[in-house]
């Protein structure tokens, strides 16, 4: 299940990237994407090592960073660059999974996806990003500044854009956690002592959750 962050950025951060992107050379997207993934993704990206890309990708790890929905639900041990992606109408990205590793530049597997969107909702059509699952899909189009955060693993693609032009920042994370599963208890018992802590900072019941959390990371988290 996809778990949407909102307002991840400032309002002069996203202001600053929707500017700086407006004039940024995009190029075809298809040299990035593995060799099933680009047969059907057509797209546009800033390219790797482009002086926008260098300066635009540390804000928005920052911002995320900055996030606690975002480092619960991620657990964050590395994380990409973003890379800047554009489209325009015609344009897609059909279904697929996420490269298992990456090297950016670094090798890092990739446990979590995040999608962070630029351009506004109403500035385009379609667009959504569609998450595939076995009963039920999830379409995702959210405010400029919001994120949505998913498993790699999980078979997603992006809607035919048809007006307009969607601009997102696409990143990976490697966690400290490997297993979905694993991840989504954690994240459950962070909400959960957050409620609690609000209530009854002293309350037992909280320190016995808390050691609970920690020491289910201990088990599980791969330093």
């Amino acid at each position: 299940m996809a778990l949407v962050v909102p307002n991840v950025l400032t309002a002069a951060e996203l202001e600053r990237l929707r500017t700086r992107l407006a004039s940024a050379a995009f190029v075809d997207g298809g040299a990035t994407a593995g060799p099933q993934a680009r047969r059907v993704k057509r797209n546009e990206q800033v390219p790797r090592g482009d002086p926008v890309e260098q300066e635009l990708a540390p804000l928005v790890v920052a911002a995320l960073e900055r996030s606690q929905t975002f480092m619960a639900a991620a657990l964050p041990r590395r994380i990409t660059n973003p890379m800047f992606s554009r489209y325009t109408p015609g344009m897609e990205y059909g279904s697929h999974v996420d490269n298992a590793v990456m090297s950016m530049p670094e090798r890092i597997r990739t446990d979590v996806s995040v999608t962070l969107f630029i351009a506004r909702p109403d500035e385009y059509d379609g667009g959504e990003l569609v998450i595939e699952g076995s009963s039920a899909s999830q379409r995702v189009k959210l405010p400029a500044g919001s994120a949505v955060v998913y498993s790699s693993t999980s078979v997603h693609h992006v809607a035919s854009v048809t007006r307009g032009a969607r601009i997102a920042a696409v990143l990976w994370v490697q966690s400290l956690v490997r297993d979905p599963g694993q991840r989504q208890i954690l994240l459950d018992l962070a909400r959960v002592s957050q409620t609690l802590r609000q209530r009854d900072p002293a309350s037992p019941e909280l320190m016995l959750l808390d050691a609970s959390y920690h020491n289910l990371t201990r088990m599980w988290a791969e330093c």
